[in-house]
């Protein structure tokens, strides 16, 4: 299959849905159901207690909302990567590798606040990497700040993803205290609009929000699930080597948009640890920055059988994992 999402051919859109459904058809059948939880953010909360009357009817539906969402996400996520340049030829790999990367495990085909959010994150991605070529870079600051603040009514510990526009200008533009106020003032608009609203209806005291905490995960053995998260860590730092081997022949703007993504991928890591309650599904933050790495893997090496090994490694632990550790 890399050798076909290598190709830069329009059909791969279709081919790369197809691959998605056939990689996650065990959850189509046994789609997992999103319940209320205490930590996940009202709006997420209100959503879902919204639509269960009616796709609890037909449970296939949460399955079909959450896979439409990965597939957006996966051909916005190679096309900002093709578009910025940040792999040497237009291809499909990114998409492919993150329809891969997700479908090792189970939280991902979840329909979930991290699940949501990473939509958001993605766009926020594609206005910060093409932040220097904007005529408009204030209301793009604004508009990102805005999104942020509009993501942590979903899953409020995602408020700190507001330090990643932060860094992207201190990365890529001189420091001006002007830019970091409008992001700031981005970022609290809805929490004024919420206040705001709650004041009038006289119910601003009796709401609540979950609260942050230092939280950690307890291993007490290995699960089969386990070896999809060592295979995916293992596989994005090498990605990382691989993005390091080659940036010297990349233009600045390039390599910064792959500075971005890493500081990307350490805040995303850093989100399940200040949370209440500690969930594997909170890592899916990470995977977004971590495809756009092992993309690399599956793209770079000069023999071309090891990314078609490999690839095919992964599938094979997707079916096991799927079919088998049920």
């Amino acid at each position: 299959m890399t050798g076909i999402f290598r190709a830069n051919n329009p059909l791969n859109t279709f081919l790369l849905f197809v691959y998605g459904i056939l990689l996650k058809f065990a959850w189509l059948f046994h789609p997992p159901i999103p319940a209320v939880q205490k930590n996940h953010g009202f709006l997420f909360n209100n959503l879902v207690s919204w639509i269960k009357p009616w796709f609890d009817l037909y449970p296939v539906s949460y399955f079909i909302v959450a896979y439409l969402l990965l597939f957006t996400q996966a051909v916005n996520l190679n096309q900002i990567i093709m578009n910025r340049r940040l792999i040497e030829k237009p291809n499909y790999l990114p998409a492919m590798t993150y329809l891969l990367i997700t479908s090792l495990f189970s939280e991902c085909n979840l329909l979930s606040a991290p699940l949501i959010i990473n939509s958001a994150l993605i766009w926020i991605f594609s206005k910060m990497s093409n932040l220097n070529h904007n005529q408009h870079p204030k209301s793009t600051l604004f508009n990102v700040g805005m999104a942020v603040g509009i993501c942590s009514f979903l899953y409020l510990p995602s408020i700190i993803f507001g330090l990643l526009i932060i860094f992207s200008l201190l990365y890529t533009r001189p420091p001006k205290a002007a830019e970091w106020l409008i992001i700031l003032i981005g970022v609290l608009t809805p929490w004024y609009f919420l206040a705001t609203f709650l004041f009038l209806n006289n119910t601003l005291y009796s709401f609540s929000l979950p609260g942050f905490g230092i939280t950690y995960p307890k291993i007490q053995k290995i699960k089969p699930e386990d070896i999809g998260a060592i295979l995916a860590i293992i596989l994005t730092v090498t990605g990382a080597f691989f993005v390091k081997m080659v940036s010297s022949k990349q233009i600045v703007q390039v390599r910064k948009n792959w500075g971005y993504l890493g500081f990307y991928l350490l805040i995303a890591i850093a989100i399940p640890f200040v949370n209440q309650t500690y969930e594997t599904g909170q890592w899916m933050f990470a995977l977004v920055p971590a495809s756009a790495f092992i993309a690399c893997v599956f793209y770079y090496p000069r023999r071309h059988w090891i990314p078609r090994v490999l690839q095919w490694l992964v599938v094979g632990l997707v079916l096991y994992l799927a079919y088998f550790t049920k």
